[in-house]
């Protein structure tokens, strides 16, 4: 988790940072286009309305993003390194999130045979050959096997809620994530609308206190946007991966409790 939260911080930096070097490298362009027509007569350039349009316009996001400061910017940074945590904890729960990854076939199928046949070294073999949840239940277990039953069903209890701690873990970042994004928005939002009525109030009417109200305003939506857009993903796939991993820790416990059945008439037997 710290490996894919320092790259998620190491990938937003680069983003802002060069993003900041492209709209200077744009607002340098039509301020030289600007320089070179200034010799012309004043009535030999007339600018349409559409051109006005389009350079209000100039920069998009970026604008947006770089016009709410300092401040502005590390909440920008916050909102990209969740997005991309986000959609890392997304891959990484389809991946490991399933019943092929907590109990594999082959690990049961194994350990069922060496069990009915009485071979407690070669169940554990099977289980340290293929690491997992299920391995992990089945070696505590048999670790105990000279200490009774009971002590052993004790030790597989223990195991499994470790590993049902371990596997949920992945899920909870989504559900940290998925409410933590929506409180990023709105501050963003509330900077935004502090920056649009200071700019009511220390700048006098006219074209530029409507472009800088204009995007203090955009700048409290689209990080608000921005947020619910990543809150909305999270959440849903939180309660989708939470159940699926509920139910295979289910099975997996029911699996357990049915393949140490046999361990109460099993004799460890050293080669």
């Amino acid at each position: 988790m710290k490996k894919m939260a320092c790259l998620g911080l190491v990938v937003a930096v680069f983003t802002v940072l060069m993003t900041a070097h492209w709209a200077k490298a744009q607002d340098k362009a039509p301020a030289a286009a600007a320089s070179v027509a200034a010799p012309a007569a004043a009535g030999a350039l007339e600018v349409t309305e559409g051109e006005v349009t389009a350079t209000k316009h100039e920069g998009g996001l970026i604008k947006i993003i770089l016009g709410g400061g300092f401040f502005g910017i590390l909440i920008w940074i916050a909102l990209i390194v969740c997005s991309i945590i986000s959609v890392a904890l997304i891959v990484d729960s389809f991946m490991n999130i399933k019943d092929a990854k907590i109990m594999p076939a082959h690990v049961i199928s194994n350990v069922r045979t060496a069990m009915e046949q009485g071979d407690l070294l070669k169940a554990i073999q099977y289980c340290d050959s293929t690491p997992g949840p299920l391995s992990n239940i089945l070696k505590a277990g048999f670790a105990q096997v000279e200490e009774g039953y009971e002590v052993v069903q004790d030790a597989i209890g223990v195991a499994a809620d470790l590993e049902t701690e371990s596997l949920l873990s992945r899920v909870t970042y989504l559900s940290v994530i998925s409410n933590t994004t929506p409180m990023l928005g709105l501050i963003g939002t509330v900077q935004g609308m502090i920056a649009a009525f200071a700019t009511l109030g220390t700048q006098a009417a006219g074209a530029a206190q409507q472009s800088m109200l204009a995007l203090s305003i955009s700048h409290g939506l689209w990080a608000t946007a921005v947020g619910l857009g990543t809150a909305v993903p999270a959440t849903i796939f939180f309660y989708f991966f939470k159940n699926r991993a509920m139910n295979c820790i289910l099975r997996m416990e029911a699996l357990t409790l049915d393949l140490i059945k046999s361990l109460r008439n099993v004799e460890v037997v050293s080669e």
